[in-house]
């Protein structure tokens, strides 16, 4: 897949920022996400990212780290930190920030290792792509963990942007879970390949979780229809 978000990431810190990066999914128009939001503070970040800084200790492991916002604040408590992403540009750039330990690896390849904490935020299912894909990644992600340790995942409810009848149900696609989108990202002038990106309710999740032997649990939420759940073993 083209590296547009690297690219994005590259830019902004090399001090070439010009503009921003455009999304749009199957079920939505074209949307901005600003470069500078995904080199935000402890103080700028949502709730949800707070709580989960806040709970993390230990080992972590910290999934999708994109410029390292995350990493950076839990090395700077003197946690020890593990930081991987599938972006090339990521990774360089944060190296580049001084976090110690970030790998260019998929999360499913990464193998043999343990940790104390699990962070995957920034609608953190996502890295699920579908529904169907979600206890493959619950099982892998069971053997990551060391006794007592936890998972910190946020997502969003999607139910708000689709029509509402009166009795409060919402009228969803018919083949597929309403949760699952196909994004498309464009910057300067490159497109990325079209990829599958979910955003879980709390009930469906809290289902796929204890069919993988998790207890799920939402311990914060946002503003905007989103949560942090904490999942265990």
């Amino acid at each position: 897949m083209k590296d547009v978000m690297g690219m994005a990431l590259l830019d902004y810190f090399n001090g070439k920022y010009s503009e921003d990066i455009l999304t749009e999914t199957n079920i939505s128009e074209e949307d901005v996400m600003p470069v500078p939001y995904l080199f935000r503070t402890y103080d700028e970040m949502p709730t949800v990212e707070q709580t989960a800084l806040n709970m993390a200790s230990g080992r972590v492991l910290d999934v999708g780290c994109g410029a390292g916002i995350h990493a950076l604040y839990l090395q700077e408590k003197g946690l020890e930190v593990t930081a991987i992403d599938t972006s090339p540009g990521a990774v360089e750039v944060s190296k580049l920030r001084g976090v110690k330990d970030v790998r260019l690896i998929d999360l499913l390849d990464l193998k043999e290792e343990k940790f104390d904490t699990i962070l995957i935020l920034m609608n953190g299912t996502g890295i699920f792509q579908t529904v169907e894909k979600v206890p493959a990644y619950l099982e892998h992600l069971k053997t990551l963990l060391n006794p007592k340790g936890k998972i910190y995942i946020d997502s969003t409810d999607l139910r708000y942007m689709y029509d509402t009848n009166d009795d409060g149900s919402i009228w969803v696609p018919g083949d597929r879970y309403y949760g699952e989108l196909e994004f498309v990202m464009r910057y300067k002038g490159m497109e990325s390949d079209v990829f599958d990106w979910l955003y879980l309710g709390e009930h469906l999740f809290d289902l796929l979780a204890e069919e993988s032997g998790f207890n799920f649990e939402v311990v914060e939420r946002g503003e905007n229809f989103d949560y942090l759940a904490v999942l265990r073993c």
